[in-house]
């Protein structure tokens, strides 16, 4: 136990302020009722994150919400490994919303930016250590033995000599009493019995047996059912509504204006929804309606004219572009996506005089409550947060708008709305990931090598709708991310930014920036290789030197892919990486090209290293999610834009991957003592480049658009070869 933190009474408290907002000494908890109803009859409550009760119950409390990343078990392990207890020795909740719960690494108690783990991974495990600390003290007392004697296994306090021992739940009441450790003890990585290991899903059990609370479960006394009909046209608004027939449907209760549109009231989901169709609406669309995917690439077009914010800016790429033996220039567009979550969005709420409840499968507890504050004019200690689980998330659940709706319908009606969206609303009513559109140019010297690159990056900006003053000398750092990061080693790199603006509302998608930019990275790459006449991965192993956790999983996924080896027939292979979220990935992607421009991806072999590793079995499913995630923004969806409103409206036109075209996926894990990194989002950045890639060496054409649309190949022919030797 070498990792010995040595803490002043005041240290502590410190750090527990800045871990959760503050240290909860015995049953004394801080003055916020939420975290007091928390604790129930807990005798021992060390800290924020943990309870643990005379009968030996032992609760861990979540901060984040569990959207099937894995939070859930991953984040109780933490706690678990320090505290000496089993995973089937304790239960896991949902945290209330309350600013001891604060994510510190976003400011905010939310889930997102792949930072659950990494903003527990010390402070968690510091709760757990300080318990223990506390519950040894206690038992070494009554049996009048120093605490070095002591050890603890299994929720269990053991005297090694004499051989007595006592359960946590006996110490529980004497140990409220302790006083805070001067000094805790982190175990050393040797010493872990949970960390590391696969350990079953806490979560599992109840989902499978459908006792797990969906925000489309909440049902409360008396509760309504609710359907907002919204203006089809970006920005418009209502200017009048006959509701007659509407009001006629059976079930029906009301209709009510709220601030997205007109809200039909009912009895139960079916009648709010055929409510809703019975209405007769006239919109002002405040011009909006000429809008369409054509205007804004032309719009993209006309600011990718003119020179963008530097943001990266290393030698001198023009000169060298100048001078180079041989340039090559493409031309990249990402599409608009939504989330498409398999849960529609949704929430409830139960607005009083006295108080607030919200039931919402949400990302954002923090901007949740402040929502709900504001619409009802309650304070916060009486504005309470119920969290369930989340049928997906990919970031669509960190925003409000849905929050919005129910508490605004139970203020008015006094009485508790489920408000329900359809999944026409969920994928035209979204805040998309931003298309963009990318000029580069690379440079080759007579050797092969690149000397030269320029990226320029047109787009509209999410932090100028969520955060305009995170928006710096007109650069969105969520936009460039994946781009101005690039890993390789080019003498002379120059990436520049033009935020360009539009009508459609935009937000944080699985991976943000680094989900397309990724992918043009990674795509013009390869085609600098072509030009070269050299391999893709060995190319991309030259460039890496300087980078050793990008080559650490670049050379592993090629080693277990096969690199080099033969193939069957037909098939190519693909490669890319990206760091993400500090995380490192590299994927390859075996490929198939029908006759008829089929593109089929028959096995993806991914390499992650994320530092130290809690649950393997979590990294795994993370890649293989982010992977899934990925390729079917590759393979099938966009977004587009007609006469100002969105032209996709359910899985027929906006579909996912199948089942029967889902790849074989191997996730590799590399060993790594480098910083903790995130994993929840990292999986998607490379898959798109890396079955573009493999396209590309079947047929001698790179893919600069999403999705990928190839028409039919000639009879017989075969590619043209993706790496030509420079003349």
């Amino acid at each position: 136990m070498a990792q010995r933190l040595r803490l002043s009474r005041r240290d502590f408290l410190k750090i527990s302020a800045l871990a959760g907002g503050g240290l909860l000494l015995g049953v004394h908890l801080p003055s916020s009722g939420r975290l007091a109803e928390a604790a129930g009859d807990a005798v021992f409550a060390p800290n924020v994150f943990l309870r643990i009760g005379t009968d030996g119950a032992i609760i861990v409390e979540v901060a984040r919400s569990e959207m099937g990343q894995g939070v859930m078990t991953a984040l109780p392990m933490l706690i678990a490994e320090e505290l000496d207890v089993g995973l089937d020795q304790l239960s896991a909740r949902f945290a209330p919303a309350d600013t001891a719960y604060v994510n510190r690494l976003i400011g905010q108690q939310l889930t997102g930016g792949s930072t659950s783990v990494r903003d527990a991974w010390v402070v968690l495990r510091e709760a757990g250590a300080v318990a223990r600390e506390m519950l040894v003290a206690t038992a070494a007392e009554q049996w009048g033995v120093p605490p070095g004697e002591c050890r603890t296994e299994r929720a269990q306090v053991i005297h090694g000599a004499s051989g007595r021992r006592t359960g946590y739940g006996e110490l529980a009441a004497a140990a409220a009493s302790q006083p805070v450790p001067e000094s805790v003890f982190l175990k050393d990585p040797e010493e872990w019995r949970l960390i590391g290991t696969r350990a079953p899903r806490l979560d599992v059990p109840e989902k499978v047996s459908g006792q797990a609370r969906f925000g489309l479960d909440v049902r409360l006394p008396g509760m309504l059912f609710a359907s907002v009909e919204r203006c089809p046209v970006f920005g418009g608004r209502l200017l009048r509504v006959d509701d007659a027939k509407a009001r006629a449907v059976s079930g029906v209760v009301d209709v009510v204006p709220v601030t997205a549109g007109i809200a039909v009231v009912a009895k139960d989901t079916w009648s709010a929804f055929q409510g809703r169709k019975a209405l007769a609406v006239d919109w002002d669309f405040a011009g909006n309606e000429t809008l369409d995917s054509a205007a804004i690439r032309r719009r993209f077009e006309a600011r990718l004219a003119e020179r963008g914010v530097p943001v990266r800016e290393e030698g001198d790429a023009p000169k060298a572009l100048s001078g180079a033996a041989k340039t090559v220039e493409a031309i990249y567009e990402a599409p608009f996506q939504a989330h498409a979550c398999m849960e529609p969005m949704n929430a409830t709420a139960d607005v009083r005089a006295d108080g607030c409840d919200v039931y919402v499968p949400t990302q954002a507890q923090t901007r949740t409550q402040q929502v709900a504050m504001t619409i009802t004019g309650l304070p916060e200690e009486r504005v309470r947060v119920h969290t369930t689980y989340l049928g997906g998330g990919f970031g669509r659940r960190g925003e409000a708008d849905f929050v919005l709706d129910a508490v605004e319908l139970s203020k008015h009606l006094g009485r508790p709305v489920q408000v329900v969206w359809t999944r026409e609303d969920d994928i035209r009513h979204c805040f998309y990931r931003p298309a963009t559109l990318n000029r580069l140019r690379g440079g080759i010297d007579a050797a092969g090598s690149p000397i030269a690159w320029e990226h320029q990056i047109v787009g509209p900006s999410i932090l100028a709708r969520v955060a305009p003053a995170a928006v710096k000398d007109g650069v969105d750092r969520t936009s460039v991310e994946g781009a101005a990061n690039l890993p390789y080693a080019i003498p002379n790199i120059q990436v520049d930014y033009s935020l360009a603006g539009t009508q459609v509302p935009v937000g944080f998608w699985r991976s943000v920036g680094s989900s397309q930019n990724a992918w043009v990275t990674e795509c013009f790459l390869d085609e600098l290789a072509a030009a070269a006449g050299r391999d893709p991965f060995e190319l991309r192993r030259a460039l890496l030197e300087g980078s050793p956790r990008h080559l650490r999983v670049l050379e592993l996924a090629a080693d277990k892919a096969g690199w080099g080896k033969p193939l069957p027939a037909g098939r190519h292979r693909g490669i890319a990486v990206a760091e993400s979220f500090a995380g490192f990935v590299a994927q390859v992607a075996e490929v198939s090209v029908g006759e008829d421009g089929q593109v089929r991806v028959h096995r993806v072999v991914c390499a992650v290293d994320v530092g130290p590793v809690i649950n393997p079995d979590t990294v795994e499913a993370q890649m293989e999610g982010g992977i899934v995630f990925g390729l079917t923004a590759t393979l099938k969806g966009a977004v587009t834009i007609e006469a100002g409103r969105v032209v996709q409206g359910n899985f027929h036109d906006f579909p996912l991957l199948r089942i029967d075209e889902m790849p074989l996926i191997e996730v590799h894990i590399a060993r790594s003592d480098d910083p903790i990194g995130g994993v929840g989002e990292p999986g998607t950045p490379p898959i798109a480049p890396a079955v573009c890639n493999a396209v590309y060496a079947a047929t001698g054409t790179p893919v600069r658009a999403l999705p990928i649309a190839l028409g039919p190949r000639k009879a017989g022919a075969e590619k043209a070869p993706a790496a030509q030797p420079m003349a």
